[in-house]
Formats: structure tokens, C-alpha cells, sequence
């Protein structure tokens, strides 16, 4: 749960599936209560609009329901609430929370941009402003802890580099082609670990893709890439099997990634699917 201030309201939202969601309980403070929600989602061009954004991102959405609410706008006993209409259609894009401090009624930033526009205007362009300053500084300190982790990951390959070159590769073929090959085979062996595949492997599977695999990875897998790459150097050093060596750090890949989602260090992985036992 984060927020941002908007014309001196506090004004909640929170990431789910990397989407955001706005609170409109909060928006409404500055022109009454929830009664407005309430009164927005009586609209028939608020029908219209949300169960339009349902048809085109929630492949579970009840359509059935949605007509029938359709049909009845505009009758005076028409009545619509947030809990109604998420219970009735399956919708996602309007979510309830509960509790004290931040609970409410969200709505996703498509739609609450919408409600926006319907309760006020001149909010909405103050709302929009503070998000996307919001947000630019999230992202700028995404991309700065990315670089860093990257940084790390490539002093701590040296470290790998040199345990290779004192241990695997015989003085007479330090300069050799053969050489390199080793390089590369102990690299892929971090990516295996890692990511499930091989340099080679990624880039056939992402032919349009610049950059390498690694180029690619999040914060939390360059994290543990440069602690596996420290590690896969030591057990070189104690001259341990490359078959067995990749178990181990395939083992600790997926303990320390599991540690950094359940601790919340890390939050959401989107490529942890890639990381394969």
C-alpha cells in the first residue's frame, strides 16, 4: 500500500499483478462520501465503460450479468455498489479492501481516471500530475537498484573469471581457443542454475531481444546471480563435479530467491518462472 498527495488529500493505491490500483474512497473525501461512488456506478455510461474494460482484460468476466445491468440502467430502482458488481460480474478491474488504514474501494487506474473525470475534472488533472511523478521516481529507483546489482554481478564474474583460469584451465591452453570455451561452458552453467537455460537457448527463444540473458534479468536474479557466481569460484576451488556444482547452486538459486519474495525484500518476480529445479 503506497500514496501520494493530490491537492491536500491523501490519496491511497497498491500493485496487484503490476497493475495499479487507486483508491476512490479517498478521491471522494474531497467532495463527500461513498454515496458518489454509488451514485457514478448508477450511470449508464459508467455501466458501459467498466464492463467494456472487463471484456477486454478479464477472460473470467460474466457478460451475462453485465447485460442484465446494462438493461437496467436508467430505472429509477436501478441501484449499483462496488460489492454488487464484482460479485455479480467477476470483475477485477474494481476491488474492495478492508481495514482500517487504506481500506476502501479501488479501482484500477484505467477506471479510476474515469470517475475522476466524471467527479471532477480539475482533480483529475492534479491526480494524474502527482501519479506519473510518483511513479517516474519509482522507476528511476528501480533502474538505479538495477545498475547496481548488475555492477555487482560483473565484479563478483571476475572473481568466477580467475577461479576458472587457476583451476580448469591448464597453462598451456590459457590463451587457446579451448580456453575460452571453458569460460563460456562455466557461464552457461550460472545460467542454468539460474534461469533454466543457456545463453544459446534465450537468444533462440528471443530473437528480437538486445542484449544478453542477463541484460534481461531483474533486480533480485542479479542479486543472486553475483552471490552464485562467488560461490560456483569457491566450488571450483574444492574441485567439485560441474554436474554436482550445478544441483547445488540450482539449490541455492531457488532458496535465496524464495527468501527474498517471502521477506518482501524482492517483491514481485516476473521472470521467476524462468528458474527451473
Amino acid at each position: 500500500m503506497k500514496k501520494f498527495l493530490v491537492q491536500d488529500s491523501q490519496i491511497h493505491f497498491f500493485t496487484h499483478q503490476e497493475e495499479d490500483y487507486i483508491s476512490l474512497t479517498d478521491i471522494v473525501k474531497k467532495f463527500g462520501d461513498d454515496a458518489i461512488i454509488y451514485n457514478w456506478m448508477r450511470n449508464r455510461n459508467t455501466i458501459e465503460y467498466i464492463g467494456t474494460w472487463e471484456q477486454l482484460y478479464n477472460p473470467d468476466f460474466n457478460t451475462e450479468a453485465f447485460d442484465k445491468f446494462r438493461m437496467d440502467t436508467g430505472l429509477n430502482t436501478f441501484t449499483m455498489s462496488p460489492k454488487k458488481w464484482t460479485e455479480a460480474t467477476n470483475a477485477i478491474g474494481i476491488i474492495s479492501k478492508a481495514g482500517r488504514y487504506g481500506g476502501g474501494t479501488y479501482a484500477h487506474k484505467d477506471i479510476a481516471l474515469e470517475f475522476c473525470s466524471w467527479a471532477s475534472p480539475v482533480f483529475k488533472l492534479y491526480l494524474v500530475k502527482e501519479f506519473q511523478r510518483l511513479k517516474s521516481e519509482e522507476n528511476e529507483r528501480q533502474s538505479l537498484d538495477w545498475n547496481i546489482k548488475r555492477v555487482l554481478s560483473k565484479v563478483n564474474y571476475r572473481i568466477h573469471t580467475e577461479a576458472i583460469k587457476d583451476y580448469l584451465i591448464p597453462p598451456r591452453l590459457e590463451k587457446s581457443r579451448q580456453s575460452g570455451m571453458i569460460y563460456a561452458t562455466e557461464a552457461d552453467l550460472l545460467n542454468l542454475a539460474l534461469f533454466g537455460v543457456t545463453a544459446r537457448q534465450w537468444k533462440l527463444e528471443n530473437p528480437n531481444l538486445k542484449g544478453n540473458i542477463r541484460d534481461h534479468a531483474n533486480s533480485e536474479q542479479l542479486l543472486v546471480l553475483a552471490n552464485i557466481e562467488s560461490l560456483n569460484a569457491e566450488f571450483i576451488r574444492l574441485d567439485i563435479d560441474r554436474e554436482e556444482r550445478l544441483k547445488m547452486l540450482n539449490d541455492t538459486a531457488i532458496h535465496q530467491i524464495g527468501l527474498l519474495v517471502k521477506t518482501q525484500l524482492a517483491g514481485k518476480l516476473p521472470n521467476s518462472k524462468n528458474i527451473k529445479k
